[in-house]
């Protein structure tokens, strides 16, 4: 029988509630609220911190705080990755960065999936989907990436943009819901 955490990294439905992801869940509160009250300037610590917190980051990963995410061991980041204020995953789901990623302010991940229907949302029962993002990707200020979306590779994501479906890579996209508007 799969534990709850299983079932979510599957896919399927799972009991938000269960003990053992609260548990979790309030450990890595506690070690981003740690990373937000780093003096920014003790880079050397925001780096320690950053490749304890996340799944995969280097020397060269660089998030500015504020920073929030659910279980950070679900975030891999490629090469000279860049993320500036307010960015916020929630990465019930794998969350995956190519090399030479750029973010703006106020981005957000979410991979959580929850019921349209009232009585099923509340019984805590959801399920996850992943977010890849490419290589070479910008992803402007105050985007939202919505769970299950891929952003192939060399795209750009315009400002405010909501993403509900996959971009093709050299392409930009913007808008709610994003479109692709461009073509590389």
């Amino acid at each position: 029988m799969k534990t709850e955490k299983e079932k979510m990294l599957a896919g399927e439905l799972y009991n938000a509630n269960d003990e053992e992801l609260k548990a979790e869940l309030n450990v890595v509160k506690t070690l981003c609220q740690q990373y937000n009250n780093l003096p920014p300037t003790d880079l050397e610590a925001r780096s320690a911190l950053l490749q304890r917190l996340l799944g995969t980051a280097d020397e060269d990963t660089f998030v500015n705080q504020p920073f929030y995410c659910d279980y950070g061991r679900h975030i891999h980041v490629g090469k000279r990755f860049f993320a500036n204020f307010h960015l916020t995953i929630l990465d019930e789901a794998f969350v995956r960065f190519g090399d030479d990623c750029f973010l703006g302010p106020n981005v957000s991940i979410y991979t959580a999936c929850h019921s349209t229907d009232p009585v099923q949302r509340n019984t805590r029962e959801e399920w996850a989907k992943p977010v890849t993002v490419g290589n070479n990707v910008w992803i402007g200020g105050s985007v939202t990436i919505l769970a299950g979306v891929t952003i192939g590779d060399n795209c750009t994501i315009g400002a405010g943009a909501v993403v509900t479906h996959d971009i093709p890579a050299n392409s930009v996209a913007a808008g709610v819901p994003a479109r692709v508007i461009k073509r590389l």
